[in-house]
């Protein structure tokens, strides 16, 4: 990985004009509101040069799914950009309160799930109400029908403690081929345990021992949404507690495809952050499903098990801006019976934080419609996604239970699944 010491804003000169980033941004399709990737982006940054000069408000409706970077022949960091743009806004005041208030709540999931999760039950009754859905809307600007998951009642990390209390009295002292360390993110530990306990017992399976240590939100809601200083901390306390793994050369994996990138690429980027425990972390960071086909050891004789369906699989923005290929699908690939196939669509726009927001809803809606209409159309009783958001966005607008790669590559090595996909399995 290769990192460039100095401010994205400097890349904008290498913009050709071209245009090609205005033929793919999928955000410029749905809407007049933004205006474009190049004129956000690289046109808009060459005036951004002093204090007192305000980016326009226009560039808050980037999605952040970096399509146009994908796109970009000369390398321009357009999202980045605009990234950074959203940033100035918030530190010279020129968000409105409210609208500033409703982008924290959003963008703190670890927090809100803190409070919720012992209450889950209770959490979860009160957000399903119309009434407070509409007075969300209303008094914050959180769309009333945004795609919120319900709470878990059980943490991921509370399974993880009583999974390896039991393993190491069932195996003490086992030998494996080496240890990982797993970066759950806050959908794992709040909303989605199944997935981290999937991931687990892949990664055990496969002879590794899982070391999850101390973490908090990998900060990008908050990055998203121009909050720089918290992500900033959020980031430094994440680098603090994975620095020692890494300067033993014990891998970090997670799967999920934002928090991923996120440690690797767009933190460091857009905080000029370029120490030597911020790149040793990053160059030590890797996906799950990249991770696992590197090591060479998931073959089909370990996912010994047939899963006989035929499924949908969205590849997200985020996963795609790892310039890694498509490892979720050569893993899968490797089950008996399945069959999955990749839609090729762009976005499902929800991006993060982004189609929570009332004034966003129904932009994140017209973005992913392509998608959601193939999904629908494929007549399968699961879409397979890689990014929790998206996955949700998925479910929400087709009905359609969405699931992670890594909860059939576990079912396949004989594992019982757990929600949706148990759920498929026992009716066949």
């Amino acid at each position: 990985m290769e990192f460039l010491d100095q401010p994205v804003e400097l890349s904008l000169d290498l913009c050709l004009k071209c245009n090609i980033c205005t033929t793919v941004c999928p955000v410029m399709a749905v809407t007049e509101a933004f205006p474009g990737p190049k004129y956000a982006g690289p046109q808009a940054g060459r005036f951004r040069g002093g204090e007192q000069l305000t980016p326009d408000a226009s560039v808050d409706y980037c999605s952040g799914c970096r399509a146009c970077n994908m796109a970009c022949p000369a390398g321009v960091k357009i999202a980045e950009m605009n990234a950074r743009a959203r940033g100035a806004l918030v530190e010279q005041g020129k968000v409105a309160p409210l609208k500033r208030l409703r982008n924290n709540l959003v963008a703190r999931a670890a927090t809100l799930g803190q409070v919720a999760q012992p209450v889950a039950p209770l959490a979860n009754l009160a957000m399903g109400l119309k009434p407070a859905r509409w007075a969300a809307d209303v008094f914050l600007g959180i769309h009333h029908e945004a795609p919120f998951p319900p709470f878990s009642r059980e943490s991921f990390t509370g399974w993880l403690r009583q999974h390896q209390a039991e393993r190491r009295k069932a195996a003490p002292g086992a030998p494996g081929v080496g240890s990982v360390v797993y970066f759950h993110g806050c959908s794992t530990e709040y909303y989605e345990p199944r997935v981290g306990k999937a991931a687990v017992r892949v990664l055990e399976r496969l002879g590794y021992e899982v070391i999850v240590p101390r973490q908090n939100c990998c900060g990008l809601p908050l990055l998203s949404n121009g909050e720089f200083p918290a992500a900033r901390q959020y980031h430094e306390n994440n680098v603090r507690s994975l620095l020692p793994y890494a300067r033993q050369g014990i891998p970090i994996v997670g799967t999920s495809t934002s928090c991923t990138l996120t440690l690797k690429e767009e933190a460091p980027e857009l905080l000029d952050m370029h120490d030597e425990a911020t790149r040793l972390v990053a160059e030590s960071t890797y996906d799950f499903n990249e991770f696992i086909l590197a090591s060479g050891r998931l073959t089909e004789e370990v996912l010994s098990q047939e899963i006989a369906l035929r499924l949908p699989y969205h590849i997200p923005c985020q996963y795609r801006a790892h310039r890694i290929g498509k490892p979720g699908l050569e893993a899968l690939s490797l089950v008996k019976g399945l069959s999955v196939v990749d839609g090729g669509h762009t976005c499902c726009g929800i991006a993060g934080t982004y189609g929570y927001k009332t004034e966003k809803y129904a932009i994140a809606q017209a973005v992913g419609a392509a998608l959601f209409d193939w999904v629908t159309g494929f007549g399968a009783p699961l879409a397979v996604c890689d990014s929790e958001t998206c996955r949700w966005q998925i479910t929400h607008a087709t009905g359609i239970p969405a699931i992670h790669p890594v909860e059939l590559l576990s079912a396949a090595m004989g594992y019982a699944p757990e929600g949706a996909l148990r759920d498929v399995l026992q009716l066949k």
